[in-house]
């Protein structure tokens, strides 16, 4: 007879906004701020998946990093934008969208909060 098991799942938090400098300022200094505290934590302090996304032709194409510092990473990319030969570019040209995406049971597991809040360590060196 199987076993039945529970696993109990945090739900990712998850935004969108308009891929550009300005939208991603205004996010952080604006929109963020009406978040809950405990999600503005985590998207301030904890790794973070994000998406650059951008329709060429009829299909879509995606660029997706991972990052300590989401806004610092996301500007380091709009900093190499002007480089037609890089994909940055696209973010000029296009109609893009960049998601967040925090994995909150993993980042809670890899990273509690009382060993990484405020350090930029990987999880192994915590």
């Amino acid at each position: 007879m199987p076993v039945k098991t529970s696993t109990k799942v945090a739900s990712p938090i998850i935004r969108q906004i308009k891929d550009s400098r300005d939208a991603l300022d205004y996010f952080e200094s604006v929109s963020l701020q009406t978040e809950d505290e405990k999600t503005q934590d985590i998207i301030m302090r904890f790794p973070t998946v994000y998406i650059h996304n951008w329709k060429e032709s009829d299909d879509f194409e995606v660029y997706v990093g991972e990052s300590n510092d989401i806004f610092k990473r996301t500007r380091q990319h709009y900093d190499s934008s002007s480089d037609k030969s890089a994909w940055q570019s696209k973010l000029l040209e296009k109609d893009a969208r960049l998601f967040i995406n925090k994995k909150m049971d993993q980042n809670e597991a890899k990273y509690p909060v009382e060993k990484a809040k405020g350090r930029s360590a990987k999880y192994n060196e915590l």
